[in-house]
């Protein structure tokens, strides 16, 4: 027998040694009292009914339930029961590029509605663990902190468009770093995924992945856009379409820089996926998390103790019925 609860054993000690002081001072207090009412010769005569025998019977039984009390409440455990560990899936962090390029529409109907459509259908149909985002283009944010509230999710996931960060440019290893920050308390692994075209106008995104690869954090890349890249429109002050010119005055081009997403997803054990053109990226994402969960044995079952304190409780029950039940005098021949 074990106790989930030893402190109350001190009631299941104290407290009947308590019940038995009061009723040994209460019994001389009586007879004192008596004394004086009485010589013995009529006191005899008077308590011939009175039964010494049913009295003690009754205080020990009192004393008993008191014990009772104390040792139910401190939950004796005897047995066990064998519980096996749950997890509920594995936290996802998503870190997704909104900076200019991603407005290229190489992929139908842009590169950054490609991707949150298909971040959408992860969190709706397949998520099973809390999911959090980062927006980033020449700075990063944390738009949705790591959470179970999936509606809130997709409401942060609506509201990032191409004006979510003002800062204009494309830096990885800032985006990178803020997500970082964002899983920093997490236990076990940390899942990022990022999806982005893999232009890196900082170039240091590799040297941050490197870094985050020493915090247990694991990167998969996900490629939006196509080798072949296409023009980046853009609406003008005065509403209307317009495509993007670089300082020389060319129309600029954005293509996918697979070659940075490899690298940033080798370094920390990742892997690499293009996003394709109905989101089979995030798909084969979900699929690699699948297989390299955790093994099973690393996550032991737990050994629980069975708690037996209603016996306890029937135990005192019986005894405060009986107790009651039980008189104090005796049959007396006349």
């Amino acid at each position: 027998m074990s106790f989930a609860e030893p402190r109350w054993l001190w009631v299941a000690i104290l407290a009947p040694l308590g019940l038995l002081a009061v009723q040994s001072y209460s019994a001389r207090v009586r007879r004192r009292q008596l004394a004086q009412l009485a010589s013995p010769a009529l006191l005899e005569q008077l308590t011939r009914s009175h039964s010494p025998a049913r009295r003690a019977a009754k205080n020990i039984l009192l004393i008993l339930a008191v014990s009772a009390v104390g040792l139910a409440l401190a939950r004796p455990q005897w047995g066990h029961r064998e519980e096996t560990a749950q997890t509920l899936g594995e936290d996802v962090l998503f870190v997704l590029d909104c900076s200019r390029s991603m407005l290229a529409t190489d992929v139908s109907p842009s590169r950054l509605q490609r991707a949150r459509l298909a971040i959408q259908d992860y969190v709706q149909n397949h998520a099973h663990g809390r999911v959090g985002l980062v927006a980033f283009a020449g700075e990063a944010f944390l738009q949705c902190p790591l959470t179970f509230d999936y509606g809130a999710f997709d409401d942060a996931l609506a509201a990032v468009d191409d004006k979510t960060i003002p800062v204009l440019g494309t830096d990885l290893g800032e985006a990178l770093e803020e997500a970082a920050r964002a899983v920093a308390k997490n236990e076990g692994r940390k899942i990022l995924v990022l999806l982005t075209d893999g232009e890196d106008l900082e170039d240091h995104g590799v040297t941050t992945a490197q870094k985050l690869a020493k915090q247990n954090i694991i990167v998969f890349t996900v490629g939006v856009g196509t080798p072949a890249g296409s023009e980046i429109q853009i609406l003008n002050e005065q509403g209307k379409p317009e495509l993007v010119h670089d300082k020389a005055g060319n129309v600029v081009r954005s293509r996918l820089g697979e070659a940075a997403l490899r690298s940033i997803a080798t370094a920390t054990h990742g892997a690499y996926y293009p996003l394709g053109a109905l989101g089979e990226g995030v798909a084969k994402v979900r699929l690699a998390l699948e297989n390299i969960k955790l093994n099973p044995a690393a996550v032991p079952g737990q050994k629980l103790g069975v708690d037996r304190f209603y016996v306890f409780v029937g135990g005192l029950i019986g005894l405060l019925v009986f107790e009651s039940l039980l008189g104090t005098r005796r049959s007396v021949k006349t």
